[in-house]
């Protein structure tokens, strides 16, 4: 199958390895990828901001680049992905780009996501020995309604046991400029999370968004926490 891949920003500004791996891991699978070069940023910070109008030259741009083919779109981050969903919403009030951005948000997954739901695959033939914590991202599981697909992957890793932990659906505090906006209250919500986390003592914390593995994984590096933050394409190419 060809595929299309969209990196997100913070993939190619900051978790580089992320974006190599999650390639490396569709080529295993049996993927051809494409990646279109005129992509750009999707316009979420802005959005996120309420710039709507603002944000059109970058959302009309990303259409335009994945508009060069009829493949299936994939990335290995949520909050983006569920941002492009909604760029009908956003373009509205122009009818024929509301329409081309459908025609691109239909044709767009979250690696787990894709790789469960239309690769057919649960395991990946990863081996990764320890105990770990998932944290499932508001992006994948309020937006995108991917809740079961990460875990049924984690599932599968050889020696990779997975621990609960207390109100773990709980929001991390991210939230993109929530955290600049309102970072008191951000603050208290990592600080929380950091806590149930911590309960447990895993070797792991894992989670398929980097914005919030960053956020996460900041509070642990303050607090001196020997807990290694990984995303989970990080851990489905571990051998």
């Amino acid at each position: 199958m060809k595929v299309n891949f969209f990196v997100t920003c913070l993939c190619d500004t900051v978790k580089a390895n992320v974006a190599k791996k999650t390639v490396l891991l569709l080529e295993q699978l049996g993927c051809e990828v494409i990646f279109p070069e005129e992509q750009g940023c999707c316009g979420q910070p802005s959005l996120n901001s309420g710039y709507i109008e603002g944000s059109k030259p970058a959302m009309k741009n990303l259409i335009r680049a994945f508009e060069c083919n009829d493949l299936p779109i994939v990335t290995p981050a949520g909050s983006c992905a569920a941002s492009v969903k909604r760029y009908p919403e956003y373009l509205a009030s122009e009818p024929e780009w509301a329409e081309r951005a459908q025609k691109v948000a239909d044709r767009l997954f979250e690696l787990t996501q894709f790789i469960v739901n239309h690769l057919g695959t649960e395991n990946v033939g990863a081996r990764l020995e320890g105990r770990a914590v998932y944290h499932p991202s508001c992006s994948l599981i309020r937006k995108l309604n991917v809740r079961e697909e990460p875990l049924k992957l984690l599932a599968n890793v050889e020696g990779l046991e997975m621990l609960p932990i207390a109100n773990q659906e709980t929001c991390c505090g991210f939230g993109g400029t929530f955290s600049v906006k309102m970072s008191e209250i951000s603050g208290e919500m990592v600080k929380e999370k950091v806590h149930h986390i911590s309960d447990v003592e895993p070797d792991y914390l894992i989670g398929a968004d980097i914005s919030c593995l960053m956020n996460i994984g900041g509070r642990i590096s303050r607090e001196g926490k020997p807990i290694k933050v990984m995303h989970i394409v990080d851990v489905l190419m571990s051998r």
